[in-house]
């Protein structure tokens, strides 16, 4: 139980449902749909579309998806790819020729065709009970009506002027009389409502055919892009085996590459030799520990994680007791690995949404368009702000992650899932980019090792590895415990990540929500 003279939040509990997202207006859309007959699909949609106009610098209907959802809380993971891809001209040869050394982090060659709507549409088709009108109606409205800008997106939207007033129709949406809106201002987006009513009658086609497409395809090709028609209609999300780690008597599962996710179970799968709960939680050798097995998998991740259809090791190989066992012995308690190259892991901006549902329905939804406002392009007719994922590719072509027709980058959003003995613990997420890996562990251990309820588990201080960022919440004892075995620790400037979490308590029949104080958001339930 917590210090209830210092600051912080309690855990929400309840028994019918509970959803946890980082923006207050999406988790009270997505409630609202609980309590109004839909199922944990419908919320989590709903949620997903309401960031999508209330976070804009951090998600939106220009960028991807990825889903973890377990059926009435039990049997099988469903793992579901909305995550678009390169467009059919996109040929390293192309790069290589036009005098590209590396993908833009913005401009047209930056963007792949979004994947969130069809994720959206397919999902409710599958699995929702209300369709995609339902889903989208508060969507619209805050769109229509305008919403208060809430303090940590304007913090946010602060940072991107620059970007934001390179393009004529971002600046007009997002930089209203010239300037970012402050917290407590009211913004509109007409030309998103507009588009939105568009899908809502048109469900998939309303986005990737007719006038939405034709808009967005305008513009990129107008900048130089290689996009076209063609790759939009063909941009379709789908289902995945889900993978997993065992640890400590918990399946942790990921949706497989081309996101990141494999690079939290090699965490795990490293850790697990340790006995961490025998340690001080927010001591140095617990985090040095961390640090190292997270500089250990960052480096598989970067030179091995692709899209699944170009990459030569296996996640089974990867995921071997036989390779952790490889992966631990280079672990020292005290003194850092010198061997490794230290890593600059750059933060991106995401949306991650837990919902669960009376039913037991289990949903983990993570969106995003990558970097604040992705691209910096917005489609001038529709008010669609395009993501830049296409950053991510390489243009060496011996790397797996190396550009092609398409193809998907390798990405960092990845929701997560603990289950235990075939039954969904709790679907969890937490954001940050590069971070988003090192995240969950965190998270993981906190709780299984070390006993933390969910909302103790997601307030805890949070190191990074690489460079160590090491949050203002970690102490000094701990900070030059790290600068002993002789890791470089700075202070990061943003706060790493944000997370959410829903707990389930099958023999108590309650569910338990916890939501980051580093974001603007909460869990409710009821």
């Amino acid at each position: 139980m917590r210090d209830f003279q210092l600051p912080g939040r309690s855990p929400v509990r309840a028994t019918e449902g509970m959803v946890a997202t980082s923006h207050p207006l999406s988790t009270l859309a997505a409630i609202h749909m609980l309590r109004s007959g839909g199922n944990a699909i419908d919320a989590a949609v709903c949620a997903a579309a309401v960031q999508a106009v209330v976070e804009p610098q951090s998600t939106g209907i220009g960028g991807d998806c990825f889903v973890l959802y377990c059926p009435k809380g039990q049997g099988e993971v469903l793992a579901f790819n909305g995550s678009g891809r390169a467009p059919a001209a996109a040929t390293v040869d192309w790069y290589q020729e036009n005098g590209f050394s590396e993908l833009p982090k913005q401009g047209p060659h930056a963007v792949t065709i979004p994947g969130a709507v069809d994720a959206w549409c397919g999902l409710l088709e599958d699995h929702g009970r209300k369709g995609i009108a339902d889903a989208l109606a508060p969507a619209i409205h805050y769109a229509e009506n305008g919403y208060v800008v809430h303090d940590r997106v304007a913090c946010d939207w602060e940072e991107s002027k620059i970007d934001l007033s390179a393009d004529k129709a971002a600046a007009r949406i997002f930089l209203p009389g010239g300037k970012p809106p402050t917290a407590g201002d009211v913004h509109r987006q007409p030309e998103l409502a507009a588009t939105l009513r568009i899908i809502a009658e048109n469900g998939r086609a309303g986005f990737y055919e007719g006038q939405v497409a034709e808009d967005i395809v305008g513009r990129l090709r107008q900048l130089g892009g290689l996009h076209t028609l063609d790759d939009f209609a063909a941009t379709k999300g789908d289902y995945k085996a889900a993978i997993s780690t065992s640890y400590r008597g918990y399946d942790i599962q990921q949706t497989p590459p081309n996101n990141q996710g494999l690079t939290a179970l090699l965490m795990l799968n490293v850790l697990s030799g340790f006995d961490l709960a025998a340690v001080d939680p927010s001591g140095a050798e617990r985090l040095h520990l961390e640090v190292e097995a997270g500089r250990l998998a960052y480096r598989d991740r970067d030179n091995l994680l692709a899209d699944q259809d170009h990459v030569t090791v296996s996640v089974k190989t990867l995921l071997s007791s036989a390779y952790a066992d490889q992966l631990r012995a280079a672990i020292d308690p005290q003194p850092a690995m010198t061997e490794l190259p230290r890593l600059e892991l750059p933060g991106s901006d995401t949306v991650y949404i837990s919902v669960v549902d009376g039913d037991r329905n289990a949903v983990s939804f993570i969106s995003s368009t990558y970097d604040s406002f992705g691209s910096g392009i917005v489609s001038p007719k529709t008010g669609i702000a395009l993501q830049n994922r296409g950053t991510s590719f390489r243009l060496d072509p011996k790397h797996p992650n190396c550009i092609a027709p398409r193809k998907r980058p390798m990405h960092t959003i990845m929701p997560g899932m603990m289950t235990k003995n075939g039954r969904a613990v709790m679907p969890f997420g937490v954001m940050g980019g590069g971070y988003q890996p090192f995240g969950h562990v965190h998270l993981l251990t906190n709780m299984i090792d070390f006993n933390m309820d969910p909302q103790q588990a997601i307030d805890a201080a949070r190191v990074f590895c690489g460079v160590v960022e090491a949050g203002r919440g970690v102490g000094v004892g701990a900070v030059e415990g790290l600068r002993q075995r002789g890791h470089q620790v700075v202070e990061p400037r943003h706060p790493l990540g944000g997370g959410q979490a829903v707990l389930i308590d099958w023999d108590k029949g309650t569910l338990t929500g916890a939501s980051d104080a580093r974001k603007d958001g909460l869990a409710l339930g009821y």
